[in-house]
């Protein structure tokens, strides 16, 4: 029979051992720890230390991203709550936060008299980052444009689609309340409800095929998948027109990184890793493309968009100044500053990276936008878009402004 002694020294060796991996865990793999779940837990109000504000972009491309933001904001209940961190905050208090900033660019100060103002007029939001580093992922996108039609040939055989009718998106919330604020997506089958079809259901298996819902034709699948990255695009078609199309829903499966697959396979290095990178890598294997494509199981859905693209809040974004953050935890249409790093771009490549500082505005997400150390910069359209799109991961710092309650709010002629 095995002592009582020995059961207590037993248990205060694996005790020990636990509490040894954990520490071991935290100090080798920080980033494995829990990130941000909640709004309270996304943002804290900056006490000391304030950063430089200072903005090295252009003013006019501020002005129209924040007059857009600002049509989103009218659309809304005056008391509608947003959650600055902790602090719940009225639609109307946003909305005087942003009128006050726009009164303040209408008098076209330096960015040395702007940061002033902003330093002496708003409480600042720092983002908590990624756990480990505290620091922001930096990431873009971009419209991209391709060749399609709007009927099927010979060369353009992919289609994208329009939300299925068969698509329901169910919340949970009348269940209890450990359901409150969750939802699926799925479908029904007879009795059943089941999650909606993947990417390689629609895309290999044909299921969605022949319903009348398909948009438009592409030439190359990799397009579609990129397409369905980006979220947004802009079909260029024969004889010279063109279509824009932006994100109309999804299947609700979660987004896997392609890139990812393709590194933790040795299909490309780190050091490669770059949105052209993988158009090439697919393009020169295609025995190995939708073996990666089918990776990622999540599927978008699409309706043509006229004066696009447009990001989740439904205004037109603004390239460098529209920034994609978690719609879960960050407060839609927040007025933020950025610090990270831009390309220098000369001859199709980068030749160096610069800082980057500049007032942007929360305008879409994404589904790869998760976590509070994660942000998604719009690039808009062109060479350079899309080279600064492909090739951005570096960190930087997010804040979010809000007009502090002292402050009498600037009037703005609607």
């Amino acid at each position: 029979m095995v002592s009582r002694k020995a059961v207590v020294i037993a248990i205060i060796l694996v005790t020990f051992a636990v509490a040894a991996y954990f520490i071991h865990t935290r100090i080798l793999f920080p980033t494995l720890q829990t990130e941000a779940q909640a709004p309270e837990e996304a943002l804290r109000p900056v006490r000391l230390f304030h950063p430089d504000l200072l903005d090295e972009g252009p003013m006019a491309t501020l002005e129209r991203a924040v007059q857009k933001n600002l049509e989103y904001l009218d659309r809304l209940d005056p008391d509608h709550v947003f959650h600055y961190g902790s602090q719940p905050v009225s639609c109307r208090r946003v909305r005087e936060t942003q009128a006050h900033f726009l009164t303040l660019l209408a008098q076209r100060p330096s960015p040395e008299g702007l940061e002033r103002a902003v330093k002496k007029d708003f409480t600042l939001y720092r983002a908590t980052g990624r756990k480990g580093n505290r620091k922001v992922l930096f990431t873009g996108y971009f419209e991209p444009v391709y060749d399609g039609s709007l009927l099927p040939d010979e060369t353009c055989r992919y289609p994208i689609y329009r939300p299925p009718k068969d698509l329901l998106t169910i919340d949970l919330s009348p269940f209890g309340e450990a359901f409150q604020g969750k939802r699926i997506t799925a479908r029904i089958e007879g009795q059943k409800v089941l999650p909606y079809h993947s990417r390689s259901d629609i895309e290999d298996q044909g299921v969605l095929a022949n319903r009348g819902l398909e948009i438009a034709w592409l030439k190359d699948p990799v397009d579609v998948a990129f397409l369905h990255i980006q979220g947004s695009g802009r079909l260029r078609l024969p004889g010279g027109d063109a279509v824009s199309v932006g994100y109309a829903g999804s299947n609700g499966r979660p987004y896997r990184s392609i890139g990812r697959y393709m590194l933790d396979h040795g299909f490309l290095t780190r050091e490669e890793m770059s949105m052209q990178a993988i158009r090439r890598y697919l393009r020169d294997h295609p025995e190995i493309r939708d073996e990666v494509l089918n990776h990622n199981p999540s599927y978008i859905f699409f309706t043509t968009k006229p004066n696009g693209p447009f990001g989740n809040i439904q205004v037109q974004l603004t390239p460098g100044r529209s920034v994609a953050l978690d719609s879960r935890i960050f407060p839609k249409g927040a007025l933020c500053f950025i610090a990270t790093q831009k390309p220098v771009i000369q001859d199709d490549s980068i030749q160096e990276w610069v800082d980057m500082s500049r007032f942007m505005v929360n305008q879409d997400t994404g589904g790869a936008i998760r976590g509070a150390g994660r942000a998604d910069i719009f690039w808009g359209q062109g060479p350079y878009a899309e080279m600064a799109a492909g090739h951005m991961k570096h960190e930087g710092d997010l804040y979010v402004l809000l007009l502090k309650k002292e402050v009498e709010p600037a009037g703005l002629t609607k």
